[in-house]
């Protein structure tokens, strides 16, 4: 059974007559009738009553109902593929971690949407860890993220490393320092992200080779909260400087000088990247390119913010 078929069948039924339908689709009658009898055997069932008016079976009544719906789907496919050929249109489905989703991508997005209006992007806020198993799951195309752990399937790529500085309230006695050592941190209350974040792991270790115990710790699962709590004085965070690229009033941020930790935001994808479509590959250019600033910018402030 022939799409082409089901569409003459419904034209024959708009316009009441075999005469009428080959007419409007460009066919000879004998082709009309030819396709309706193939379309007759295809079914197994009778159509139309035979007669000189044209009426419908019960089977043709329904057939007529049922395939309906289906015949229009069928047309806005048609049109989406066409859009899709032209890469007009489509669904791209990614995965983004913080801070990257909520200070990097808005401004990249905003962008790509208006050189590509018939797009759709669903966006996903997870760790890394979740959008890799989104990814093995096919739920998500691709993650800009953090490293996660390693899946066999899954490829990371890092395009760039992060620094990391300490955020305080601006009533707090460090906020007088340009930039600070570990060792002035002894006593503080730490606000971290919860004990599984590589980050936080890795700032803890060197918390512990530096001052041992001597110092306080609350969590806050939400990253992008942090500095609303520091700015209250509650406790000072360690974070990337990506996070702290906006800095919040009633805050300031301070270089770390013996903290070597760069955590890397890359690229993570479940096939190789080629097999994307034009706009996919596009975005993740985009992407590319805005860290790859961003890396420009922290070498062309670290020594301004020690210097100042």
């Amino acid at each position: 059974m022939e799409f082409r078929s089901i569409k003459t069948f419904h034209t024959i039924v708009k316009f009441g007559s075999f005469y009428k339908a080959a007419e409007i689709l460009n066919y000879s009658q004998p082709t009309i009738s030819m396709r309706m009898k193939q379309l007759e055997q295809d079914l197994g069932v009778q159509l139309f009553e035979r007669g000189k008016n044209l009426q419908l079976t019960k089977a043709g009544k329904l057939f007529y109902e049922r395939t309906g719906d289906l015949l229009t789907q069928y047309e806005a496919l048609k049109h989406n593929l066409s859009d899709l050929k032209e890469e007009e249109a489509g669904i791209i489905n990614i995965g983004v971690s913080e801070p990257t989703a909520s200070l990097i991508f808005p401004d990249i997005l905003k962008d790509f949407l208006k050189d590509y209006p018939k797009i759709t992007v669903n966006i996903n806020v997870d760790d890394a860890n979740t959008c890799s198993q989104k990814l093995l799951d096919g739920t998500i195309d691709f993650a800009v993220c953090g490293e996660p752990e390693l899946i066999l399937e899954n490829y990371y790529h890092p395009f760039f490393y992060d620094t990391l500085n300490v955020l305080v309230s601006d009533r707090h006695p460090l906020a007088e320092k340009k930039a600070v050592h570990l060792s002035d941190l002894e006593g503080e209350c730490f606000i971290f992200t919860p004990a599984n974040c590589p980050i936080r792991i890795q700032i803890e270790q060197h918390l512990h080779r530096e001052l041992g115990n001597r110092y306080r710790k609350m969590e806050l699962t939400s990253s992008m909260a942090h500095k609303y709590y520091v700015r209250e004085n509650i406790g000072i965070s360690i974070f990337t400087s990506t996070a702290h690229s906006k800095t919040l009033n009633g805050t300031k941020v301070i270089p770390i000088l013996n903290m070597d930790i760069a955590p890397p935001i890359g690229l993570l994808t479940n096939r190789k990247e080629n097999h994307f479509d034009c706009a996919t590959k596009d975005l993740i250019a985009r992407l590319t390119k805005r860290f790859h600033q961003r890396s420009k910018e922290l070498e062309g402030n670290s020594d301004k913010a020690i210097t100042g």
